[in-house]
This record gives C-alpha cells, structure tokens and sequence, in this order.
C-alpha cells in the first residue's frame, strides 16, 4: 500500500471515498473555490494528485518507509490544515516531513521540528499536549490551526515553482474561510512568509508596500474588511536551526507567547 485510502478509518481523515480528487492546477483551483464548507475544502485537499512529482515522491517514500518506521503504514496523501474552524492564529508552514506527516496524515507530526513546535505551543497555552506523534494521539491546538503551503512532502524539502502555485488555492481558500476569526498568521520559515503574502493579498487582506523582509519577530500589521491582524516571523525550528542554536526555546515561546497575546486583543 502506497497511500492509506479516503474513509478507510485513519484518525481525521477529512476524506471520504467519494470525494472528488484534482488531477492539475486547473481542477485545484476549481474544487478549492467550490468547497461548500471548510471540512469539505479539507476533505479535497487530502486526495489531490495534481503534481505529478509530488505524487509519486510521497507515495515511494510511504512504500519504502525508514528503517525506524518499516512496520508502520504511512498517510503517503497530502496533509490538510487541522486545528480549530474558527482559529484566532492561524500557522504556516512549508511542507509536510517525508517521514514526519507524510507518515503520520498531520502537518508536524512525528518529527523533531514538531517536537520543537508542539513544546511550545503546549508551554505558551495553544495546545492541549507537550508532544504530537500520531494523529489519534489526543493532541489538540487552542485558539490555532495547522496548515502548509504546500500539502504534499516534497524531495529534499523543495517544492519546485509550478508546483507551489498548483497549490497556492488550497492556501488562498482555507486563509479566506477562517479568516473571519483569525487575528494573527504565524510564517514558521522563510518559504511560507513567502508563499503566504500573495495567499493573504487574495483572500482579501490590505497588506503594506513593499513587502517588509522575513525575519525572527518581524511583526506586520495587515487587516481584511476594515479587522485588522498581525502577520508574525518565526524561525523554523528545523533540526538545523535548533541543533546550531539559531532556534532556541525561549526564542519559539516568546513568538507563541506574542501571538496569543494579540489573538485575544
């Protein structure tokens, strides 16, 4: 098995085996627009097959699997956003883990990074548990959802250009869908600080000129329909950045900390 079917049982499966599946850019950006409902939007995003090379990266990794994880059956799908439907924070990333969501179906689950972000999420009062292994595991984000900007586990970590703008819709519209709520948007990384900025200018957001630099705490005031919002920097906590020390706990927390405390203004 390659990929774990829509409705086959896998904890949060958004999907189910009727749901219609996108097989390029066009038909993304087709089914994005005409999800009735976030669920269904996540749903649509779980089964895409649009590119090609992403299709079939994900799908060999969840049949050759690491030697740590050979015994289990890995999601091998894209990974929809996850967390609250009427989140006050919403995070972004770049792209799920080959053997982190890929196998597990959750962004930032079973992988260091995770273990680095769920901490402090836990710590700064916006999620339920310290760690995120599995997707049945009990986790539970507060006040936040989950999403990347790119659904599916690329090689070496690097979507190539067409294949963040087949995506970018699933991005644009889930932003627009909960962004009635939302009052802060965490980029954990360069790439979705990037991929982010022209998803928020579509989905509706007044956004400053020009486009103030990436960086750690960089702090942003934007607004849609007259609300205003923050847009917030984070270092990614990747294995590099927290094994060289450019990412520090107390770095992440005081990000966390920041967030939360604008969600509730």
């Amino acid at each position: 098995m390659t990929c774990v079917p829509p409705g086959s049982g896998w904890p949060g499966d958004p999907a189910r085996p009727d749901t219609p599946v996108a097989h390029d850019a066009a038909e993304v950006a087709e089914l994005a627009r005409t999800s009735g409902t976030l669920a269904e939007l996540t749903a649509r995003q779980s089964v895409c097959r649009a590119c090609p090379r992403l299709v079939d990266w994900r799908e060999e990794v969840a049949a050759v699997k690491r030697r740590a994880f050979a015994g289990e059956t890995y999601w091998g799908r894209p990974i929809a956003g996850w967390g609250e439907e009427k989140p006050g924070i919403l995070i972004v990333g770049l792209a799920p883990a080959a053997h982190g969501g890929n196998r597990t179906g959750r962004i930032f689950t079973g992988d260091r990074s995770g273990d680095w972000l769920f901490a402090s999420l836990y710590r700064t009062g916006l999620a339920v548990q310290e760690t995120s292994v599995h997707a049945g595991d009990g986790q539970r984000l507060i006040g936040t959802r989950m999403v990347a900007a790119v659904r599916c586990a690329p090689p070496a970590n690097k979507p190539d250009p067409a294949e963040r703008a087949a995506c970018s819709p699933w991005l644009t519209e889930e932003i627009a869908r909960v962004a009635g709520s939302v009052r802060v948007v965490v980029a954990l990384g360069g790439f979705a600080w990037q991929a982010v900025w022209p998803a928020l200018r579509e989905a509706g957001y007044d956004l400053p000129r020009p486009r103030p630099a990436f960086g750690h705490g960089a702090e942003v005031e934007i607004s849609r329909d007259g609300v205003p919002a923050h847009l917030l920097g984070c270092y990614h906590p990747s294995q590099q950045n927290t094994f060289t020390g450019r990412v520090t706990t107390g770095m992440l927390d005081a990000v966390f900390t920041r967030a939360n405390t604008l969600r509730k203004l």
